[in-house]
């Protein structure tokens, strides 16, 4: 390409300046020409590269029935489109505010026991609560019980407390809750893992810092968000995949996959089914 420099006279514009305006005009040039591809954060579902099919399921908050017909959607999307060697992943948040919490938690259990290979349930800041809870009612119990943690009190038999109730009652609770959960579901509630990663998708929770690897994340990051995450796409090419904040309609854009569409209260449990360039959401209901 022919640049285009002007008739310059030497004896009153110094080479310098002549010099810096050609280098400026280059830079210009390599911006429009060189410009390198932008990170997968400013564009669509075309940049989701997962190592295989996954289908990533949004918070259940104890409601059994949406859960069923989550998996149905999925069975029936697997025969559709001949995807037997797909992966679920269940985001965490499977307690509380809805009124079914342990038929959910048996049935994720007896799932995830019978096919570990292909399904994951990560933990959610509800199953975190929950397990406080247990470990110390008295001094954590109370933000538990006012996050809809009496909802999963009742759904195991135990009376309904509220986050003013005394220490004996709290104590009690504790104690009758962990009795009535079935025989190894309380180790496997302490062992759901914080993230889970295919290919360039990393699930997990809350969302991550925008700033910081996966593996550099904070607990409290992936369990309760961070402030940046909905508001700055990552530049590293990552997706992230996460529920706990709730979304008028599940999206994929700027580097995040909603998919928390508050099923207790409005009856949708979204499921996001990926493959490598695609994104497609079911639902139920």
């Amino acid at each position: 390409m022919r640049l285009a420099l002007g008739n310059y006279n030497s004896d009153s514009i110094s080479n310098t300046w002549i010099t810096g305006k050609f280098e400026r005009m280059l830079g210009a040039l390599r911006a429009v020409f060189g410009r390198k591809e932008q990170p997968a954060g400013g564009l669509g579902p075309e940049m989701l590269l997962p190592d295989v099919p996954l289908y990533i399921v949004g918070d259940v908050h104890g409601c059994a029935e949406l859960l069923q017909e989550a998996f149905a959607l999925i069975d029936s999307h697997q025969k559709e489109h001949g995807l037997p060697d797909s992966e679920i992943i269940f985001l965490g948040d499977y307690v509380d505010r809805g009124p079914q919490s342990a038929d959910v938690l048996k049935t994720l259990y007896h799932r995830q026991q019978a096919d570990p290979d292909r399904m994951v349930c990560l933990m959610g800041n509800h199953e975190k609560m929950l397990l406080e809870f247990v470990d110390d009612p008295v001094d954590r119990g109370s933000r538990w019980l006012l996050n809809g943690g009496d909802e999963t009190l009742v759904s195991y038999g135990v009376d309904r407390l509220n986050s003013k109730s005394d220490t004996e009652d709290m104590m009690d609770a504790g104690e009758a809750m962990e009795a009535a959960m079935p025989s190894g579901l309380m180790a496997w509630l302490r062992a759901l893992p914080l993230t889970y990663r295919s290919g360039n998708i990393v699930c997990t929770h809350a969302g991550m810092d925008p700033h910081l690897t996966p593996e550099d994340q904070s607990v409290k990051a992936l369990l309760w968000g961070h402030r940046e995450f909905m508001s700055r796409a990552r530049e590293d090419g990552l997706w992230v995949a996460h529920g706990h904040t709730i979304v008028p309609e599940a999206h994929c854009n700027s580097s995040r996959i909603a998919v928390d569409t508050g099923a207790y209260r409005t009856g949708t449990l979204t499921v996001a089914a990926i493959a490598k360039g695609s994104c497609t959401f079911l639902q139920t209901g």
